[in-house]
């Protein structure tokens, strides 16, 4: 059963039915406890990064996350959610995130329409489990006006919108993609299906 957080800041049940829809449970989840014991977990996210952090607070999910990733158990963060794994957010600001990716959110240059929305190819770098099955140059749905800059090597998938940028991560089992799988028809369904067997073999040791 994949725990997917609930603190007010999120596409949950389209994220839940993407993951139903593949054959893997899920249930939404406001309850820090429930998290922590989830063998998987998502972080979804969709509106500004101050409030969301804000609201991880408040609600006592920012120590949930931290001990899923002290556990070492995987974890997705989607769009916002990805975004608040990074260090910091000059969105509205200077934000302090959940720091456990070493980096910064920044916004696109002037000289690009924001947001960036729409259909756009993914280059996968590496050699990474949540695309496995996937083409490289694959399309995804993106809806974002900020985009991630990480100091350390966790790029899996980059994009380009004027520039390239970083819009999916992997830290051990911390994972997160800038772009919306339940928004990205059969080729992101895969994404939350590979999500959801590494969840398993975690759990089954398989």
């Amino acid at each position: 059963m994949i725990a997917i957080i609930d603190y007010g800041m999120g596409n949950l049940r389209s994220v839940q039915k993407g993951l139903e829809s593949v054959g893997i449970e899920a249930f939404v989840t406001s309850d820090p406890i429930e998290v922590t014991k989830a063998p998987g977990v998502i972080l979804p996210g969709v509106g500004a990064f101050q409030d969301a952090i804000a609201n991880l607070k408040n609600t006592g999910m920012v120590e949930a996350v931290q001990e899923v990733v002290r556990q070492e158990r995987p974890l997705l963060g989607i769009c916002l959610g990805m975004q608040l794994l990074f260090t910091e957010s000059e969105e509205n600001g200077q934000h302090r995130g959940l720091n456990l990716i070493p980096g910064r959110v920044v916004k696109f240059p002037v000289t690009k329409k924001v947001p960036h929305m729409g259909w756009n190819q993914v280059r996968l770098v590496g050699d990474s489990q949540l695309f496995n099955g996937l083409a490289d140059q694959s399309y995804f749905y993106f809806v974002h006006s900020y985009y991630c800059d990480p100091h350390i090597p966790v790029s899996i998938g980059m994009c380009n919108y004027g520039l390239d940028f970083t819009c999916a991560v992997q830290k051990g089992s911390l994972f997160g993609c800038q772009f919306h799988p339940e928004k990205s028809s059969s080729l992101g369904l895969r994404i939350l299906k590979n999500f959801g067997d590494l969840c398993s073999r975690e759990t089954t040791g398989v």
